[in-house]
């Protein structure tokens, strides 16, 4: 019955986005993600953490930033209102990819996971405001970012193929070095997380509780893993070339080693000049390039069916009309 129909049936009625347009849609979170990573650092590195001294509220009694709050409320108050505009990105491609035919629940499925994850984050941003920059909750709140933008990176890599069952495009043992060196990168970013709540850039001019520990020697361990990430890289590229794998899967290894070394690079510069703000801030969007091109590694070494034609969307509003649901096309056996 018409009165049924939920909103998403609806639009998928009158619009069908293309492929390319889910994708691109996709690829926007991913950018998205990175912008709001970036903002977050800046509203740190700027010393405008409590430039908004409350939440939801930018004061007691105002939504929006006071003229005697200066430019730190503005900032602050404006890296809160990006979450906005990431959900309107988000809300865009969860209904391209529930308006396209055939339905693809696994988009619409990871397009919700962004935007809880989305939804979490800003909860977690108000208690960063609440408890006066508290450290640990600040590094969760980085790596909440980092798990949108891992998500992110998923849906677009889901959006340029079908639902079929993966397969794997290279031997297990080179499978299993790449998820050594993702788990490595983790605990690079972990511990880039501790550096930043033991280090000088607090995010407010006032005085702010830190981590209690040394956060040169934490820098230290942090460039260890640095070389750690760096010679699992290396490995990984010779066992690839060993194997004789795919030269796609071979080209994100090495887009993997440049990023890392420019990355390194970055990083030497920002501890030899004593952490000015803006290499800060360029490390950090270096750490999301990092991220990603990780990510593109691993997703790169399996692959599944391609996408089907997308099947026209039903049209009048007859009793009992119902999308027409195209089969996905077995996986290559090659």
């Amino acid at each position: 019955m018409p009165n049924s129909l939920n909103p998403f049936e609806l639009i998928a009625r009158r619009w069908q986005p293309s492929a390319r347009f889910v994708e691109r849609a996709a690829l926007a979170t991913v950018v998205m993600a990175v912008v709001i990573v970036v903002t977050g650092g800046a509203v740190r590195l700027t010393q405008s953490g409590l430039g908004c001294d409350t939440w939801p509220k930018c004061t007691p009694s105002s939504l929006t930033p006071t003229a005697d709050m200066g430019i730190n409320g503005v900032i602050e108050f404006t890296n809160r209102m990006l979450t906005y505009v990431l959900c309107v990105f988000v809300g865009v491609l969860i209904i391209a990819a529930r308006a396209r035919t055939p339905v693809r629940r696994s988009l619409t499925r990871l397009g919700w996971a962004q935007f809880w994850i989305v939804m979490g984050n800003a909860v977690v941003g108000g208690i960063v405001v609440l408890t006066g920059l508290n450290p640990y909750i600040v590094s969760s709140h980085f790596l909440l970012s980092s798990a949108l933008l891992t998500v992110a990176m998923v849906v677009w890599q889901r959006a340029r193929e079908g639902d079929g069952a993966p397969r794997d495009l290279i031997a297990r043992p080179a499978r299993q070095l790449t998820w050594l060196l993702v788990g490595a990168t983790l605990a690079l970013i972990l511990i880039g997380t501790v550096v930043t709540g033991a280090g000088p850039h607090a995010g407010d001019a006032r005085e702010v509780h830190r981590i209690p520990l040394n956060w040169q020697e934490i820098t230290q361990l942090h460039v260890d893993f640095v070389y750690i990430v760096l010679g699992l890289t290396v490995a990984l590229w010779f066992t690839l070339r060993a194997v004789r794998a795919p030269a796609a899967q071979r080209r994100t290894v090495v887009e993997l080693l440049v990023v890392l070394l420019a990355q390194g690079v970055i990083g030497y510069v920002q501890y030899f000049t004593h952490l000015p703000e803006v290499v800060v801030g360029i490390h950090m969007f270096g750490s999301c390039l990092v991220w990603i091109a990780v990510l593109r590694v691993l997703l790169a070494q399996r692959e599944r069916a391609a996408l089907p034609a997308a099947a026209p969307a039903p049209t009048g509003d007859h009793e009992g009309d119902h999308e027409t649901v195209q089969p996905e096309p077995a996986a290559s056996s090659r």
